[in-house]
């Protein structure tokens, strides 16, 4: 993996104007407008469920802010490339694919004109990335070294989110009404379709029982399905709740974390099963929910503006930390091997413009 410099924070500044006439009362002044500009950053960076937070016992603290520039409207999914350093972010609103140089803290490089890119992965084999779009159905293929195209594949409608699976090397990608695209990496052409009860959200792929879960809101359901087969075998419904979009597993044959919009909770359930095991209340619009598993903690992003830190143990879950983000910053990627969770912020909430923002786990 590529060397990293320590994350900076973001410095800022106030100036006063000069007065040498009155030079105590200029800086009893500037000395409370800056304790008042830091209470006030740290109470929006560690904002907690529950009770008052000190920043020194914070879960989950930011570090950076990395900026997109000229970027505008909804930001969707993020990919990571961990060798290379690098972040990929789908910006759905701007008809573009941002290039994040992870070490430098800037964006390095833009894929533009596509048509409301939603899902996106990176392929470490063949140093490609792969963008689905909701806007024509597309799902296409670029070089990451020149982010020059190689290949696209038509869906027809609303491509969305996209899987890897690890053994075969093939792309999962949810679209449409309901159905889950198989495209062969090497030939970068569909090679297989199963059917869903409506459009698929948030999904993940078992490898060791070759099967996927899968999000289908409109269903009101969990599918499962048999990869081998192409066919759902199973079907999980939940009567008071719905909404479920973001999906989580823990590792193969561990706990599967729904995370619900209706109302708004986390659900861990019995990947064998599907019964429910655990559950907690969680902010609200969620899109993206992780496991991290060095420190049995869960972490959602939510749209309402908030990052919900959930611990696992024995007695249950438990939502230890609150961390307030921005209006409409829903979707994130947690990257164990880097240790930091980045969460994508639209243009004109707390932040004034779009930025990836990166937050730090403790301890």
């Amino acid at each position: 993996m590529t060397k990293r410099r320590p994350a900076q924070l973001g410095k800022g500044a106030v100036m006063f104007p000069q007065d040498p006439k009155n030079d105590g009362n200029r800086k009893s002044l500037g000395d409370a407008m800056h304790a008042a500009t830091v209470a006030v950053a740290l109470a929006g960076m560690i904002g907690v469920a529950t009770g008052t937070c000190q920043a020194a016992d914070a879960p989950l603290a930011q570090v950076q802010t990395i900026p997109l520039e000229s970027v505008r409207g909804r930001i969707d999914h993020i990919a990571v490339d961990v060798a290379g350093d690098r972040l990929f972010v789908a910006e759905l609103g701007n008809d573009s694919v941002d290039v994040i140089d992870l070490e430098a803290g800037k964006a390095t490089g833009r894929i533009e004109n596509l048509k409301e890119p939603q899902g996106i992965a990176y392929l470490s084999d063949s140093d490609s990335i792969v963008v689905a779009n909701a806007g024509d159905g597309t799902v296409r293929f670029f070089r990451a070294a020149d982010l020059g195209p190689l290949g696209t594949v038509v869906l027809g409608d609303d491509a969305d989110n996209v899987r890897i699976d690890l053994v075969t090397g093939r792309v999962f990608v949810g679209y449409g009404n309901g159905g889950l695209a198989v495209i062969d990496e090497t030939t970068r052409s569909l090679v297989g379709e199963i059917k869903l009860a409506g459009h698929p959200e948030g999904f993940e792929i078992d490898p060791k029982p070759n099967r996927a879960f899968v999000n289908v809101p409109d269903g009101r359901q969990i599918a499962v399905v048999d990869l081998q087969s192409a066919k759902q075998v199973s079907t999980w419904k939940f009567a008071s709740l719905g909404g479920n979009f973001p999906l989580a597993l823990a590792d193969s044959g561990g706990p599967l974390a729904v995370v619900f919009r209706s109302p708004p909770k986390l659900v861990l359930l019995n990947p064998k099963t599907g019964s429910a095991e655990q559950s907690v209340d969680t902010c609200g619009d969620a899109d993206d929910v992780f496991f991290d598993g060095k420190r049995e903690r869960l972490y959602v992003s939510c749209g309402d503006g908030a990052i919900d830190v959930i611990e696992r143990d024995a007695n249950g879950l438990r939502t230890i930390g609150r961390v307030r983000t921005s209006a409409g910053a829903r979707t994130s990627l947690f990257v164990p091997e880097l240790d930091r969770l980045f969460v994508a912020a639209r243009a004109g909430g707390v932040e004034s413009q779009a930025a990836i923002l990166v937050f730090r786990p403790s301890p």
